[in-house]
């Protein structure tokens, strides 16, 4: 049970955009420019990071939520290349904090081929997500244990985005 009455039965940062609908707007737009809009990752790759991220930061919903997302999205087969398992190295490095981020794991990120835009958006979505986690389980939502739940989440997420959820 959530920590405050919600006023609505769905989980995660589902229930909290409902109830919120004022900042729902701007977090669904922050997430839909992130994950969906232009770039040179795919759409998997950044959702990739996302469930990453949410993994280290133990929140439940966030990590099986894109992690469904990102699978739906990537082939079935993925291995991360050297550039995405540099970047996810950043990521991680931001979930632990900002300043974890070295000068030498950006160097290993270019190695690999990582462009600065990259980098920026790897930054931005982890420390989003670190933020969007603490949201989520700070107010203590709940999240579905059938991975079942996430996966059927996943077909509107890639069809409509996440503008859907305001």
């Amino acid at each position: 049970m959530a920590h405050i009455e919600l006023d609505n039965p769905l989980p995660g940062i589902a229930g909290l955009m409902t109830y919120r609908p004022e900042t729902a707007g701007p977090l669904a737009e922050l997430a839909e420019v992130l994950l969906r809009g232009p770039s040179t990752l795919s759409r998997g790759e950044r959702e990739l990071i996302a469930a990453h991220v949410s993994e280290l930061n133990s929140c439940t919903f966030c990590a099986s939520s894109h992690a469904a997302f990102a699978a739906a999205q990537l082939p079935g087969d993925h291995e991360p290349s050297p550039k995405l398992s540099a970047l996810l190295h950043v990521a991680a490095a931001v979930a632990e904090s900002g300043r974890a981020v070295t000068a030498e794991l950006v160097a290993r990120a270019r190695e690999a081929g990582a462009t600065d835009l990259e980098l920026h958006d790897t930054v931005l979505i982890a420390a989003a997500f670190c933020m969007m986690n603490r949201y989520v389980d700070g107010l203590g939502t709940w999240a579905p244990d059938d991975p079942a739940a996430y996966a059927a989440m996943a077909p509107r997420i890639v069809a409509e985005g996440y503008r859907a959820l305001r």
